[in-house]
């Protein structure tokens, strides 16, 4: 059987990752590809996490409670 440049695999392919700073052990790059490959396989996409009006800076800018006849029930509004 003859090898025919269609039959190759393409070598020109961009890698998915690429260490640009530092020098990485291969168990380093290993555990780092599962994490990725785990990851991607999941298919589980991050929700935003509904975001607390507890401590919202808004809340900071109540009016201050006033004394007098009503002041009990406004201080609810």
């Amino acid at each position: 059987m003859s090898t025919d440049e269609s039959t190759t695999p393409e070598t020109t392919a961009t890698p998915l990752l690429r260490v640009v700073k530092g020098d990485p052990t291969p168990a380093q790059l290993a555990a780092l590809v599962a994490v990725v490959a785990a990851r991607a396989v999941s298919g589980v996409e991050d929700k935003p996490q509904p975001r607390s009006e507890w401590g919202h800076p808004v809340r900071l800018h109540r009016q201050p409670l006033r004394v007098g006849p009503g002041a009990w029930r406004q201080s609810a509004w």
